[in-house]
């Protein structure tokens, strides 16, 4: 898998769909996991959505066919992707603490 860092947002998504959530479902965790400093819109959301679903890091729910929300879950490709950017925030992390403590 190649080294990418993922946005925040896509980043707070991931995280999001641990279990299967609908669209507004995902926007309102975003929200509260990041204390409401990312809000996210739809457009943008429903855009990052279809782009996890190609890359295969989420897939669509099977649900009955008269609803019209369709909730989302994070793969196991996902769930490396998510591992992944974690442990690229802890050596950024790492380094920011040993250069600023130096200083």
């Amino acid at each position: 898998m190649q080294n990418i860092a993922l946005t925040e947002a896509v980043y707070y998504v991931l995280l999001s769909l641990h279990d299967p959530l609908h669209g507004y479902g995902i926007m309102q965790k975003v929200e509260g996991m990041s204390n409401g400093r990312v809000s996210l819109a739809a457009g943008t959301l429903y855009g990052a959505l279809s782009s996890m679903v190609e890359k295969r890091w989420i897939t669509a729910v099977p649900g009955e066919q008269s609803s019209r929300k369709k909730e989302y879950v994070i793969t196991s490709l996902g769930k490396q992707v998510v591992m992944n950017e974690l442990d690229r925030l802890r050596e950024l992390v790492k380094n920011g603490e040993s250069i600023a403590e130096e200083a």
